[in-house]
């Protein structure tokens, strides 16, 4: 299953409640690449957590509001509070312990 991809529209509703993580990526951005299937992975195993991604290129008003200047972000909130912003590439391990901490 592919993480869901929102808009800048979507953002708020989306995140307003429980755990999610979105990464702010873009189809020319090597790391992008890497981080995307580590997503995708735990996307489809941690059920409580949403996971979503927004393309930096065509929806830049949110990566704005959220001083998001390099990518891959990662940006994890928590009832609609943002609890942790993750710069570059993080391994499978190093994300489902940040998460942990949340649920």
């Amino acid at each position: 299953m592919m993480t869901e991809a929102i808009t800048d529209a979507q953002f708020e509703e989306k995140t307003s409640e429980g755990l999610s993580l979105v990464d702010f990526w873009a189809p020319w951005c090597g790391p992008c690449r890497m981080q995307s299937p580590i997503i995708d992975e735990l996307d489809n195993e941690m059920d409580e957590v949403d996971f979503f991604k927004m393309n930096v290129d065509e929806e830049q008003e949110t990566a704005s509001k959220f001083g998001i200047m390099s990518i891959p972000t990662l940006l994890i909130k928590k009832d609609g509070e943002v609890v942790e912003k993750l710069i570059g590439v993080h391994d499978k391990q190093r994300l489902t312990e940040v998460l942990e901490q949340y649920k």
